[in-house]
């Protein structure tokens, strides 16, 4: 089952300047307990803001250069086609972004985990609609902002109807 895993705004934002542009400590453990274990599928600039593989997780990076450099250890490949196909052993591999990749990702991914920050921040790069006509929601955990999580948040799972 390839899972779309990524946290967005109220405008869909997910990021400038190839960063995220909010801390949220409880979709980080959500992000780490959701992905360990299985195959992480990023394209390049995402790999760049995360700076390293993460441990526990098998690292595919999508490049269209060749040349690009990625630590041992990590997987690189020039299609996300060559990703799903190498994830294909996994049995629930997780596509973790960017904007470009979520897009192409889209139409092939068979449940949506999103950590929805209740905030409008100033993005440049962002998530695909959520078109519910495609997609069921089939949980929702909402949370209230607090010591740790600056902003509301909820987390939501769909699924391909």
């Amino acid at each position: 089952m390839i899972t779309i895993i990524a946290a967005i705004d109220s405008n869909y934002g997910i990021g400038k300047n190839n960063q995220l542009i909010w801390h949220l400590p409880a979709d980080l453990k959500r992000f780490k307990s959701k992905t360990t274990g299985h195959h992480i599928i990023m394209g390049r600039n995402t790999f760049e803001s995360l700076g390293k593989a993460l441990p526990n997780r098998t690292t595919i990076v999508i490049s269209r250069n060749n040349n690009f450099q990625i630590p041992d250890g990590c997987i690189l490949v020039d299609t996300l086609n060559k990703a799903i196909e190498i994830a294909s052993t996994d049995d629930s591999p997780f596509i973790i972004g960017g904007a470009e990749i979520y897009k192409e990702a889209m139409p092939i991914a068979e449940k949506l985990e999103i950590t929805h920050v209740h905030h409008a921040f100033e993005a440049d790069a962002f998530f695909p609609e959520i078109d519910s006509t495609i997609w069921k929601e089939v949980s929702r955990e909402d949370f209230k902002a607090d010591e740790k999580n600056k902003y509301d948040y909820s987390f939501m799972t769909f699924v391909r109807i």
